[in-house]
């Protein structure tokens, strides 16, 4: 079978412009059409990535071809006579997205995801593919190398190992599902259980402790591997790509990673990477271990065991799920999980950390609002647009959907005496839906909602459907304390701080406090306070930068003060009646006995 032919070049750095070919030697006589997904797989929003192709043209057999655009996403060109030769389409692709979602282009590197830059043929997304990537033009761009999971091409044409050349992939699905860096990076390497892992990180990092990085890194996919394939300890990704690519942007103040089925692109903070003679890296290398550890739980949990309104992507539209608190919501679970499990975090950092995200659930009164389905469900429209009354309306199948996996967990464990846990649940999703989802030869198929709530019967011999149901379907608060203190874990509740709150979230710009967020309950709410509004005066002292907590601090609540704001260009007064802090909040620690109880679920 003849490949569609691609091909990629930065053609101007400078003016983040790619140059980007697309050939089909079999055209459809009647009119190919071409078209460009509108969201990435992993990111579940409507993108538009078409808006930043331009100048589109066709050509066949050295003429031109004309070309209709039919939607924001599709083109069609002109009927051809049979035999006419290969079709060929030509385009700029704008590229000055700094995300893990899209494609960026400058001086420095270059970044993109397939689904942004490659118009897949119509019909003919089975096809194999080939992609020619070439560097820059310019001295300047000598050092380039290639950073990508994409397997090169056979022959003389083919890439070498991180070089500029040919690479290939089965077809459009694998095209798109491996991201490329091109550019200056830092590279480490390791082996987890065999498996070749490489560390690609883009950007300046002064004395970065790389080794460390891969050490821990390696402990993490060790145990996760283990999680999957406790016998044959074998990587999902060895019968294609046989190795799995960690690629990092770093930035000042960055976050972000995007899942792929041989690699990952991350975005991390410069200040959360380890440096060379420190021991201690701190709080913020955590949190960047729990990202990559996140990431490459992916590579089972939904690259692999999908749900089923994933098989196939429908990439022109929305397709919608109400199970992403099964694949976000437990990879959240299990990416802290694997931290403490691989000995990168101490037993005492885990419960902490499982406390943050607690905590963090229950300031927002959206949970109580909307379920971890419904939440799921509506990713497209509320999850993926927040604005600011975001944290009233809705809750995170990420975070939640951590915490219903850890009450699942937990209840597991206690039911069974510990014979059973989670574990079990998502070793069997793997092997009924995910290890040969990319085997030759097999039907693909994803998991439906109802298949989910039968395997966690069947494999825990429990029943199960009234918890599970409730957990995710309902918006009652997860019965955690109980469950952590039978395994363990202290559960202290603590009081609302004495000073006064206005529940609100706010930032500083421009020498003034601006009102970001105003939560339900709160006393910001009551005195009609707004998101938007600036912040003037409280009693006549002026709301400084960095001084709010502290000029609220004077007060207690059930106390009075008149609260100056700018809303648009008008003055407004607001009687303000201080109340407390209206979340409940814990604090979880290590409890003396029940250790074998814990090390089974912290140490498996």
């Amino acid at each position: 079978m003849t490949p569609i032919r691609y091909a990629i070049a930065p053609l101007a750095p400078h003016a983040h412009l790619f140059a980007v070919t697309v050939t089909v030697d079999a055209p459809d006589p009647a009119g190919q059409r071409f078209f460009l997904p509108a969201w990435i797989p992993g990111s579940y929003m409507i993108r538009e990535f078409a808006r930043n192709i331009g100048r589109v043209r066709a050509e066949c057999g050295g003429r031109a071809v004309i070309l209709h655009k039919l939607d924001k996403q599709t083109w069609q060109a002109a009927p051809l006579e049979a035999g006419a030769g290969p079709l060929t389409l030509r385009y700029e692709v704008y590229a000055w997205d700094l995300s893990v979602r899209a494609a960026h282009l400058d001086q420095t590197h270059g970044f993109f995801n397939g689904s942004s830059v490659f118009l897949c043929v119509e019909g003919q997304a089975e096809r194999p593919c080939t992609v020619d990537i070439f560097p820059p033009e310019g001295e300047a761009y000598g050092g380039w190398r290639v950073a990508t999971a994409l397997r090169e091409a056979r022959g003389r044409e083919g890439a070498k190992r991180y070089g500029f050349g040919r690479y290939e992939a089965a077809g459009y699905d694998e095209l798109i599902d491996h991201p490329v860096e091109m550019g200056t990076f830092a590279l480490g390497s390791f082996k987890a259980c065999g498996a070749q892992h490489d560390v690609v990180v883009t950007g300046r990092v002064p004395q970065l402790d790389l080794e460390r990085v891969c050490r821990d890194l390696k402990r993490i996919c060790e145990a996760q591997i283990r999680l999957f394939e406790p016998k044959t300890q074998r990587a999902p990704f060895l019968d294609s790509n046989r190795r799995y690519v960690f690629m990092t942007m770093v930035t000042t103040d960055g976050y972000g990673g995007l899942e792929h089925r041989a690699s990952t692109a991350l975005m991390c903070a410069r200040a959360d990477l380890p440096s060379l003679g420190k021991a201690d890296a701190g709080e913020g290398y955590r949190t960047f271990l729990g990202l990559c550890s996140h990431e490459y739980f992916h590579t089972w949990n939904v690259k692999r065991i999908k749900p089923a309104a994933f098989v196939p992507y429908r990439l022109r539209e929305e397709s919608y799920t109400p199970l992403l608190w099964l694949f976000e919501g437990f990879t959240s679970y299990y990416d802290d999980l694997m931290l403490v499990r691989s000995g990168c975090v101490t037993e005492a950092q885990y419960v902490e950390m499982l406390g943050k995200t607690w905590n963090g659930v229950l300031r927002g009164s959206g949970r109580t609002k909307q379920s971890v389905a419904e939440s799921s469900f509506d990713a497209w429209t509320k999850y993926y647009r927040q604005d600011e009354n975001a944290p009233n309306a809705i809750v995170s199948y990420y975070t939640k959907g951590s915490l219903v996996a850890l009450a699942l967990d937990l209840t597991i464990r206690q039911r069974t005496r510990g014979r059973r846990s989670l574990d079990d649940v998502m070793r069997a999703l793997w092997q009924r839906y995910g290890r040969d989802f990319y085997a030759a030869g097999t039907t693909q198929r994803g998991v439906t909602e109802a298949e989910v709530h039968a395997l966690f019967d069947e494999v825990t011999g429990l029943r199960l459907g009234a918890p599970l149901r409730s957990f995710t379907e309902g918006t009652a608060e997860l019965p955690l304390a109980p469950l952590l203190k039978a395994i363990g874990v202290g559960v202290q509740a603590q009081k609302p701080e004495a000073g006064a709150a206005l529940g609100i979230k706010s930032k500083s710009e421009d020498g003034w406090v601006r009102v970001t967020q105003v939560l339900d309950g709160g006393a910001g709410q009551a005195a009609g306070l707004s998101a938007g509004d600036l912040l003037a005066a409280v009693d006549g002292l002026r709301v400084a930068p960095g001084q709010l907590d502290k000029l609220l601090g004077r007060y207690r609540p059930g106390d009075r003060a008149e609260l100056h704001v700018f809303r648009r260009d008008e003055l407004m007064c607001l009687p303000l009646a201080f109340a407390r802090e209206p979340a409940t909040q814990y604090r979880l620690s290590l409890a003396a006995g029940k250790q074998a109880a814990r090390a089974r679920w912290l140490g498996q």
